[in-house]
């Protein structure tokens, strides 16, 4: 049986969709069968992150209304051939959704894949519920402000209580803690909370913080998901990501100020003189 991700948030455009298709291009990478799940049923924004906005045919609605097969649905990754993406519908409304509908493809979906990770929208509205409700795992993505901290601490309470897992009264889900768009910088100058104070509020394992970076607009306006730019250090970031869920011990990076190169300059010609 596939272990089901749910990537979420409470607040819109923390970078759920760059984290979903960057987690599922890692696990694949990995060598796990994985499958991405769009959930964002109206907007249909990961297809455009994974380049492959182009060959959708049918969507997730599709298959749940039986109009396709979801093996007619799912869209085979250019770059990885463990990896398929299964498509939100634009065209339609959130109500398309229905829980017996989404559960029987995700126990499709579980016959043949190790992981499904579903791409949920912001909030609390019912896409966003169904994608956590069958959910396994949850990754909470965040930005270190004030107001993205709390909606995620709300979506913790949704977490433990509007869930499969909850209401069979099993195992909870486990809780993992993403940091997004985090700036060392913006942070020893007051103007973001740091680490420890996310941490001191959420109070989950943090799972990685991924600096705020350039490379994810770019890697966005060219169809492929970030972490396939390994030079830089949000890939970087979500690479080291992906190892920790995978029970790998990484060390956590970027979360202090590089210095500038002048600082850097005078402190080689110090060593120098120490010398």
């Amino acid at each position: 049986m596939a272990e089901i991700i749910v990537v979420t948030s409470g607040k819109g455009g923390v970078g759920k969709t760059t984290t979903s298709a960057s987690f599922a291009v890692g696990l694949a990478a990995r060598g796990h069968k994985t499958a991405v799940v769009d959930f964002d049923i109206g907007l249909r924004n990961l297809d455009l992150i994974m380049g492959c906005e182009r060959r959708v045919v049918y969507d997730f609605v599709n298959v749940i209304r039986k109009e396709a097969t979801l093996n007619q649905a799912l869209i085979r990754d250019r770059h990885h051939r463990e990896l398929y993406i299964l498509p939100a519908s634009q065209t339609r409304d959130k109500d398309a959704l229905t829980q017996e509908g989404v559960g029987e493809v995700l126990d499709e979906l579980s016959k043949t894949f190790d992981y499904i990770v579903c791409d949920s929208p912001a909030g609390i509205e019912r896409g966003a519920q169904l994608a956590m409700y069958f959910a396994d795992h949850a990754i909470v993505v965040t930005n270190p402000e004030v107001s993205s901290v709390r909606d995620s601490d709300r979506m913790l309470g949704l977490l433990s209580s509007k869930t499969r897992r909850a209401e069979q009264g099993r195992e909870p889900l486990k809780e993992h803690l993403l940091l997004t768009r985090y700036s060392p910088a913006r942070v020893a100058n007051g103007d973001m909370l740091s680490v420890p104070d996310v941490n001191e509020i959420l109070a989950i394992p943090l799972l990685g913080v991924i600096p705020e970076s350039t490379a994810v607009l770019r890697a966005s306006n060219s169809g492929e998901p970030v972490i396939l730019d390994k030079e830089s250090d949000a890939g970087q970031a979500y690479a080291d990501a992906v190892a920790r869920f995978c029970g790998e011990s990484v060390a956590h990076r970027f979360m202090t100020e590089k210095p500038h190169w002048i600082k850097r300059l005078f402190g080689l010609k110090a060593k120098e003189v120490a010398v």
